[in-house]
């Protein structure tokens, strides 16, 4: 199991009421999809070097998610398990040209950069 963590700014700006703090910060962790698998290319289309690779666009991803406006979003680790890590790091190697790389260990630094992190399964 694993998920994409990012730290997301949002702000309330209700019409009729005033609210106190009118900012928050939260996080907010995307399901990542099993390698192989719908939606497993996630990091290479949305992240880079360990980054949102476009803040605007991914912006608006989070607003979708928190339905809130968001003003910032940064990308914090993918955390994962063991298994799934292998499982990842299997599917990256079955096609490594796809990514322009010589490594998976080039790949996910190109785009995760050192922001992995492992969890055993009983955390």
């Amino acid at each position: 199991m694993a998920a994409y963590v990012f730290c997301v700014r949002f702000r309330l700006d209700p019409d009729a009421v005033r609210v106190d703090p009118n900012e928050f910060e939260t996080v907010l962790r995307i399901p990542a999809a099993d390698p192989g698998e719908e939606g497993w290319l996630f990091f290479q289309q949305n992240l880079w070097r360990g980054n949102v690779g476009d803040e605007s666009h991914f912006r608006s991803v989070a607003e979708d998610h928190l339905g809130v406006p968001v003003d910032s979003v940064t990308f914090s680790e993918l955390e994962t398990d063991p298994s799934y890590l292998d499982d990842l790091e299997s599917e990256i190697a079955a096609d490594l040209a796809q990514f322009n790389a010589d490594s998976v260990d080039e790949v996910l630094h190109k785009y995760l950069g050192s922001s992995i992190h492992v969890r055993s399964g009983n955390t």
